[in-house]
């Protein structure tokens, strides 16, 4: 591989990230237990994220706006503002949180950096994301930092154009198969899989993949063998 950049995500992949979510959807189950069952409550929060990608797009807030809509609705609208305030106050918790990196992280990084533009190549809230990377005290290891809306092969293929690179000369490192490899290897780069053991239902694929530049790790040091 004539590998110029190394491209990380950032949530599950350089820190934790996901669990935060559901802690968070257990805690608005038992504020909603008096109007559905738990899983209802997680499977109305789950479908109105979705229908709410386009609008509000990844993120801490756009979870609050969602779980706060959901309320309203299986409530049909009696919900109590005392709630509404606790909503928004899970949401806040969530982001206050400390960053947790995941194992091996700094020596992946500091054992790369030497060798290869690191970038990191993230979806969700600027502002969060931002905050994110800063308390991570990992900053300093990045050349770029590109904070997505969306992550498609038209959102990489602007990333390496800005990086005045070549496809084959990128590769991406990340804990979703369907936003970190998938669209990476469409357009001809190199996608690595470090799968986390909790990954949001809509970031999942229902079939293997076949190619000539996917690899998958157990934890995110075995890379270093690979590049």
């Amino acid at each position: 591989m004539s590998i110029k950049v190394v491209a990380f995500d950032a949530d599950d992949t350089l820190w934790v990230n996901e669990p935060f979510f559901y802690e968070t959807e257990r805690k608005l189950c038992a504020l909603l237990e008096d109007y559905l069952p738990h899983h209802t409550v997680s499977q109305e929060l789950y479908r109105m994220q979705i229908q709410n990608l386009p609008l509000y797009g990844y993120g801490v807030k756009s979870f609050i706006l969602s779980m706060i809509e959901m309320a309203m609705s299986v409530s049909e609208k009696t919900i109590s503002l005392d709630v509404v305030e606790k909503i928004i106050g899970l949401g806040k918790e969530m982001l206050e949180k400390p960053i947790e990196l995941l194992d091996d992280v700094e020596h992946v990084l500091h054992s790369l950096s030497g060798r290869y533009r690191l970038v990191v190549a993230t979806k969700g809230d600027l502002l969060d994301q931002e905050r994110k990377l800063k308390k991570s005290g990992l900053e300093h290891y990045f050349h770029h930092i590109e904070i997505m809306s969306e992550k498609r092969e038209i959102d990489y293929r602007k990333l390496i154009k800005h990086l005045d690179i070549e496809p084959e000369e990128f590769v991406m490192i990340g804990n979703s198969l369907k936003s970190d490899v998938l669209p990476v290897l469409t357009m001809g780069g190199h996608g690595f899989h470090v799968p986390f053991h909790t990954t949001w239902a809509f970031e999942q694929i229902d079939h293997r993949i076949e190619h000539a530049n996917f690899k998958e790790f157990t934890s995110l040091k075995e890379v270093l063998a690979h590049l």
